[in-house]
């Protein structure tokens, strides 16, 4: 998420602040996860269980299996801010996104000029946007431009050979339909990655009101059955040998992966809504049961 900018995409291919550091972390941890992984290991059984949870299985298979589409973030949830943000406007969206990178665009998202990074604000303005003058088109770094259809096996190499940690995905009109970073590809390999910013709770639910749940859609059904005194799975709509966790039913209901802020009813009565999801999987639902507390 150079010196001079025009606004168009060519311009941002030019030279921009050295990434050398960061490249070589990265250059240097995708080297042992090529050396650990093979795609053998991926089982028909694994795979088909993974997708009902609303993800593909992590595995070096997926560098090839999966195109920039199936990982990039929509184009309505990028975080992104235009090149004549004031100091004090920048500072307070890196403070609320929690992201060191953020896309920087001209007039509108689809006119994208780089991105700018926090290291750099941070070494220019110090942490609390004051230092030297402001100027954000001088501390723009370069993003990669790729296809929807590109393996993310090739978006990964071209990432670490240019020192790359960015890539917005332009549709067929040129206009920008996603944005990718090299961890959520890297993920795609080694799994879920959680930093020290992620926040871990254990429990897999809470009660928000009588008969009112928000939930991880990792949560396990049958506990969440005993918790509710109410079976999910015996509804002609739902096979419950193929599903454990309440994201597999929901994928299972619908036959897709949601979106967030979708509704879906469930045959027993229960009313379900995404409340968090990606492009690849469900993360959380809230589920209301049909009680005279809630109608």
């Amino acid at each position: 998420m150079g010196e001079s900018i025009d606004g168009s995409p060519s311009a941002a291919r030019r030279a921009q602040p050295d990434e050398m550091a960061e490249s070589e972390e990265t250059g240097g941890f995708f080297r042992r996860v090529l050396g650990i992984f093979n795609p053998q290991d991926e089982t028909e059984e694994t795979v088909a269980a993974a997708s009902l949870a609303g993800g593909a299985v992590p595995g070096m298979g997926n560098l090839h299996n999966m195109a920039v589409e199936d990982v990039a973030i929509p184009k309505a949830e990028i975080v992104a801010v235009p090149v004549d943000i004031g100091i004090d406007d920048l500072v307070q969206v890196f403070r609320e996104s929690g992201m060191t990178r953020l896309p920087v665009y001209e007039g509108t998202l689809d006119t994208p000029l780089g991105m700018v990074h926090l290291k750099d604000f941070a070494l220019r303005h110090g942490f609390n946007g004051k230092g030297t003058p402001f100027a954000l088109r001088r501390m723009l770094r370069q993003v990669l431009y790729v296809p929807p259809s590109m393996p993310i096996g090739v978006l990964l190499q071209k990432m670490q050979a240019e020192r790359r940690h960015m890539a917005l995905v332009i549709d067929e009109y040129g206009g920008v339909d996603g944005l990718v970073t090299i961890e959520d590809l890297i993920e795609q390999v080694v799994g879920q990655i959680e930093d020290e910013h992620d926040t871990e709770d254990d429990a897999l639910w809470t009660e928000e009101a009588p008969g009112c749940y928000v939930a991880l859609a990792k949560t396990p059904l049958d506990m969440f059955e005993a918790e509710i005194g109410l079976s999910l799975t015996e509804a002609e709509e739902v096979d419950e040998e193929e599903i454990d966790t309440l994201g597999g039913l929901v994928f299972m209901l619908l036959g897709r992966v949601p979106v967030r802020g979708e509704v879906i009813e469930h045959p027993a009565g229960p009313v379900i809504e995404v409340l968090e999801a990606d492009p690849r999987r469900i993360k959380r639902v809230r589920v209301r049961l049909r009680t005279p507390e809630n109608g």
